[in-house]
């Protein structure tokens, strides 16, 4: 193998270090975000629930005070049947009484009603809560470790691109600017080798010629259909592409 692939293979396993920390770091954004959704929701849940609550015990004191003014009604009507010296006004107010009494029943049937609901409201609210505290615990755990592990990315990347920019000084500068050409266009697979006589970046036939120069290793040999580096190894013979 010439030494000038040897350097360029260098290089390569250095973009792909590099390209691979670059994407763990993109990564951990999403991962972030993914996280703070979940306890946003948990947390909206939460705030759904106790909202849903606060109408409830609402509702229940308007009850409540609807029920009070019925009692009120039912005193004055009471009042004025102690005042009155008509026999039909008398009984008017005494249906007036009882009706009073049959919309404070219904009332309290109501209350009861809301009652229990309310009860159910407060044992979702108590799940909800438990639920919110969960997912925020672990958001600050997983947060704490993505931080870790973001810090650690940066160091390996600086340590990478300090690396890479070792590997590309050994290049020469023809040479290396037609790599970085190749990299924009074909990722960080650049330098391929010939299994079973084809490309091992486009899976292209080649032609013998190209093949026996590779296998000679003499000379710096190029892909005709993609211009890819290409190199050979022993044992590349009788490997699928």
């Amino acid at each position: 193998m010439l030494p000038l692939v040897e350097k360029l293979l260098v290089l390569q396993d250095r973009d792909r270090h590099l390209h691979h920390a670059r994407a763990e770091l993109a990564s951990l954004a999403q991962e972030r975000q993914s996280i703070q959704g979940r306890t946003d929701g948990a947390q909206a849940a939460l705030l759904a629930a106790r909202e849903r609550g606060r109408q409830n015990e609402s509702s229940r004191k308007k009850l409540e005070l609807d029920a009070q003014a019925q009692q009120q009604l039912i005193n004055k009507y009471a009042d004025q049947q102690l005042q009155t010296r008509k026999n039909e006004e008398y009984r008017a107010l005494g249906d007036q009484i009882g009706h009073c009494k049959t919309v404070i029943t219904q009332l309290e049937d109501q209350q009861l009603e809301i009652m229990e609901q309310g009860e159910k409201l407060q044992r979702e609210v108590a799940t909800a809560t438990a639920c919110f505290q969960e997912a925020k615990k672990l958001l600050d755990a997983q947060s704490l470790a993505i931080d870790e592990r973001e810090k650690n990315l940066k160091k390996q990347l600086a340590e990478y691109e300090a690396q890479r920019a070792a590997a590309g000084s050994e290049v020469e500068e023809e040479m290396f600017e037609r790599y970085e050409r190749l990299l924009k266009t074909k990722g960080d697979n650049v330098i391929v080798g010939v299994p079973n006589n084809v490309c091992g970046g486009c899976h292209m036939t080649l032609p013998m010629q190209v093949i026996l120069s590779c296998k000679a290793g003499t000379d710096l040999n190029f892909c005709p259909h993609c211009g890819r580096v290409l190199y050979f190894t022993r044992d590349m013979e009788g490997i699928p592409a």
